[in-house]
């Protein structure tokens, strides 16, 4: 049976979180009454990561595992994932456990007057100088593009595949997913959702050498914005 959610998980170097995160993944899958799947996409890492997957794979049939080569990022990561997809619907979160997967029900179910349901953290537990770079960030966007998305950044998302069939995500683009969708028309909907502390290794969020880039990101966003047209097309009954 073709399942009906596909969950995508894209990693890198973080090896000691997988088998944790696959366990509190399945307990939540298997509640559901339809078929899901679980893409893991290694992002070229340099542990052992892309081993615990190929042994889930083998242990699990809803398992499915992608590697890039050579390391491309999380845009490409996601987009991999997404075109390999056999879900109506799309799941997406890291890898690093501080995405919460039993919220995934609640934002599944929000799918009912949505296209794309976001989540918004709420108590984060980040260290200060990435919640004040992100809460910049996020006005920053939110007054250029003017798309009233509160939290671009939470990786915990889950989306209707037919509206992500026209998405193509440029290099750093998993930063704006959201914003892209509503240009395709999508309706977006946020719930807020927990955010737990990272239990293994370092964050690979570096706030220096990346400003610069997201700022050029976000012009060229504004600037497909700008371009974007959308427009209903009938076709009339031809006379006799």
């Amino acid at each position: 049976m073709e399942p009906y959610l596909s969950v995508v998980i894209p990693f890198r170097d973080e090896a000691r979180s997988l088998r944790v995160l696959y366990s509190e993944l399945v307990r939540v899958l298997e509640a559901f009454e339809f078929e899901s799947e679980m893409i893991f996409v290694d992002d070229e890492s340099r542990d052992e990561g892309g081993e615990i997957v190929r042994d889930l794979v083998v242990e699990d049939a809803r398992v499915r595992l992608l590697s890039l080569t050579p390391h491309a990022g999380q845009s490409a990561a996601l987009e991999a994932g997404f075109r390999v997809a056999r879900g109506e619907i799309v799941a997406t979160l890291d890898a690093d456990l501080q995405n919460d997967p039993a919220d995934l029900p609640r934002l599944i179910a929000a799918l009912d007057r949505a296209d794309c349901v976001c989540g918004v953290r709420v108590d984060r537990q980040d260290v200060l100088g990435k919640r004040l770079a992100s809460r910049i960030a996020n006005s920053v966007r939110r007054f250029v593009l003017s798309d009233g998305i509160h939290d671009i950044g939470c990786s915990l998302r889950v989306m209707r595949a037919s509206s992500l069939a026209g998405i193509r995500l440029f290099r750093g683009g998993h930063r704006f997913l959201p914003s892209l969708l509503a240009m395709q028309g999508a309706r977006i909907v946020e719930l807020p959702v927990r955010h737990r502390p990272r239990r293994f290794g370092d964050s690979k969020y570096r706030i220096r050498g990346r400003l610069g880039v997201v700022w050029i990101d976000l012009l060229a966003v504004l600037w497909m914005k700008r371009r974007t047209d959308r427009h209903e097309v009938k076709e009339l009954n031809r006379r006799a």
